[in-house]
């Protein structure tokens, strides 16, 4: 039986519509100076990846203290942005019931994102998704620049094994961080990847969407 879901946040609990890269560029522009023309590849990437890869793309060669400035500024941003992200972005379908029915069952839940830690709370807390994770638990952004690495701590923090614990997450990068751990994965097609896409990845179940809370349930109950 799993005791642990580490949950992906962008695009398999939430769509922030577009706001996201908004207020990443307000708070690129903070820090660097210079406006975000282009934004480095974001899907399965953790944050001081992507920052560093756009700042290249604008000619910037950016340090650690450069990141925890920008990670500061995008805290900032989320805070002050919040009412417009809860008026544009949206809880994925499913998403609520899937967190609270876990919680209900007594199956720990937590985070393993490549969001800064503060952004990941206040994302899913505009949105009431927020109750049923152990935030303590989880491994965020700030932590490693590698999702695998990210899995890894989660789970020591967690103080779990491998294979009591499964992975819910919407790009390939969150299957391939799983699996270098041990873990089984759960992929949702509610991102950029279909479901051929994440297939391919190797997940051991690829589903639609959340919207059948019976079967999720089940499958994390049977260790998949």
């Amino acid at each position: 039986m799993t005791g642990l879901v580490l949950w992906d946040v962008d695009h398999a609990l939430i769509d922030t519509r577009g706001v996201g890269r908004e207020l990443s560029a307000s708070a690129f522009l903070q820090t660097t100076g210079q406006r975000m023309r282009q934004q480095a590849r974001i899907d399965g990437i953790t944050e001081p990846v992507i920052f560093r890869e756009t700042a290249k793309l604008h000619g910037l060669t950016t340090d650690r203290a450069d990141f925890e400035r920008f990670a500061r500024a995008l805290t900032a941003a989320h805070l002050e942005g919040a009412a417009e992200l809860r008026e544009r972005g949206h809880a994925l379908p499913g998403a609520a019931a899937a967190l609270n029915e876990l919680a209900d069952a007594g199956v720990r839940q937590t985070v393993v994102s490549g969001n800064i830690r503060a952004v990941a709370q206040l994302k899913l807390q505009v949105f009431g998704l927020d109750t049923p994770i152990l935030w303590e638990l989880g491994a965020y952004g700030e932590d490693h620049d590698v999702r695998a690495e990210l899995v890894r701590l989660s789970m020591e923090r967690a103080h779990t094994t491998a294979d009591a614990a499964v992975l819910i997450g919407d790009t390939p990068a969150d299957i391939e961080g799983a699996h270098a751990n041990g873990v089984r994965a759960i992929a949702v097609a509610t991102g950029r990847s279909d479901e051929a896409v994440l297939r391919d990845a190797g997940a051991e179940v690829v589903l639609p969407d959340l919207r059948d809370t019976e079967l999720l349930v089940k499958l994390v109950h049977n260790g998949i």
